[in-house]
């Protein structure tokens, strides 16, 4: 058991606001890997994208209904809450945050430094936005990263791997694993991973986008 890691989940909430590419096989792994964790004892904290129900504390330009009220994410709803499937136990700590990083306004570092964290395991949604938003916030702070890609995801495939190869391309303490992958790495197996060597690693053109996807996608997978 390494004691230096957390699991950090990512609003893996209710919230039906919005299609999410392959969002099944997501909690699927997501619920792989929290079993994983906890196995191995390491520490899971959950988070929640919130926002106040009288939209009092929207950044410029956020959606609102009809009625006033924040469009998405909306404080006293079922669509804030935790998916029942991954639901957090007794004790597992649950980070309430206004903004898309989980670091912003909230108790996320303090915790982790409390645990002795280094490391982050990090799965959840919007791949684009908060998983973003997180894990350059993580990098900033001095954390290294474990992103689980097939535990990610967005409301396109494209949206979805462009943030990857962002952050693949820019977040020198990043690596990248698909489930299997990352369960093999805990058990101490031989796995495959995408450890960024050098910066801009997958620079693309728009027209070569597909091709830079498909090289990482190569590189999450078991070498011949």
């Amino acid at each position: 058991m390494r004691n230096d890691i957390a699991y950090l989940i990512i609003d893996m909430q209710q919230e039906d606001g919005f299609h999410l590419q392959d969002f099944e096989a997501v909690i699927d792994n997501c619920a792989k890997l929290i079993d994983a964790a906890r196995a191995a004892s390491i520490p899971i904290i959950y988070t929640r994208h919130i926002n106040n129900a009288d939209a009092s504390d929207l950044p410029p330009g956020e959606p609102l209904d009809a009625l006033g009220r924040p469009a998405s994410y909306c404080a006293g709803t079922r669509q804030v809450e935790i998916l029942p499937r991954l639901a957090p136990q007794p004790g597992d700590p649950v980070i309430d945050k206004p903004r898309y990083s989980a670091f912003h306004r909230t108790e996320l570092d303090a915790q982790l430094k409390r645990l002795g964290v280094s490391r982050l395991m990090v799965s959840g949604v919007l791949t684009d936005a908060c998983v973003l938003s997180t894990v350059l916030d993580a990098f900033a702070l001095g954390y290294r990263v474990d992103l689980i890609a097939d535990a990610c995801t967005s409301t396109t495939s494209a949206a979805h791997y462009s943030a990857l190869l962002i952050m693949t391309n820019w977040v020198y303490s990043i690596e990248l694993f698909n489930c299997e992958q990352f369960l093999r790495a805990l058990r101490g197996d031989d796995f495959s991973s995408c450890k960024p060597a050098s910066p801009d690693l997958f620079a693309h053109r728009p027209d070569t986008l597909p091709q830079a996807i498909a090289r990482l996608q190569s590189s999450l997978q078991p070498q011949e």
